[in-house]
């Protein structure tokens, strides 16, 4: 879904409902992957593919490629799972029309569009499991949120293959920096320093003076930094 939500009248592109079903009809009872790019559109057609996608017998997984936003991300809801890009967004906010009249007329619209955002207010707190009063105020600030924080908000529940790998091997280099620190700090106490004189030593190799030891790194994974550890490791050994 790289594209608008509803009928593009320009173009005749656009994302339907009936195109949605139309697609799923020619996959048959297989499990769908859902890819979306899309800045939005009609929020009726947004919710009608909702609908559409969550009524498919088969597991459905969304995956926010770049940004679902508006009716976008109602369609995302619709993931059994919801798989999303360390720097994808999805992007809630109000239903929104261009209206014309005076304050009578103003006033008639916006109760007018309550129970549309209501819905969608409901299709949000009904997958992340979310409080109704903190969904609304996110809509009401038209809030955009990154991969990580759609994660912890329950707008997703992972991130995209590619990025999980990145992030683990990030990981695994910061462990391995934590462990050499903490090997240095043992051989340094065995020694005879102090523990702030190995932390003082430690930290004058690591380039911060005036640091205390943490449990992370800055340079996680610093080729110089490790051998910087090992020389001195083997120094004293």
């Amino acid at each position: 879904m790289f594209d608008i939500v509803g009928e593009d009248w320009w173009t005749g592109g656009g994302i339907t409902a009936k195109r949605v079903a139309a697609q799923l009809r020619a996959i048959g009872d297989r499990p769908v992957e859902v890819q979306i790019n899309s800045p939005g559109g009609d929020m009726f057609e947004g919710l009608a593919i909702y609908n559409v996608l969550r009524e498919h017998p088969q597991q459905i997984t969304v995956k926010v490629m770049g940004m679902a936003a508006s009716a976008a991300s109602v369609i995302a809801m619709a993931g059994d799972e919801i798989q999303i890009g360390a720097a994808s967004f999805i992007m809630v906010h109000n239903c929104w029309v261009v209206s014309v009249g005076n304050r009578h007329d103003m006033a008639e619209t916006a109760k007018w569009l309550e129970p549309f955002d209501t819905a969608m207010r409901d299709v949000y707190a009904a997958r992340t499991g979310q409080n109704a009063a903190d969904v609304a105020k996110w809509m009401d600030d038209e809030t955009y949120m990154s991969g990580s924080q759609a994660i912890e908000r329950g707008f997703a529940d992972a991130l995209l293959a590619a990025d999980q790998v990145r992030v683990d091997e990030a990981a695994k280099a910061s462990d391995r920096d934590v462990n050499e620190v903490r090997a240095l700090e043992l051989t340094l106490l065995a020694a005879g320093h102090t523990r702030t004189e190995a932390r003082a030593r430690i930290n004058k190799i690591k380039g911060k003076p005036d640091a205390a030891l943490t449990t992370a790194t800055p340079g996680a994974g610093d080729p110089e930094l490790a051998a910087s550890f090992n020389g001195l490791l083997n120094a004293l050994r």
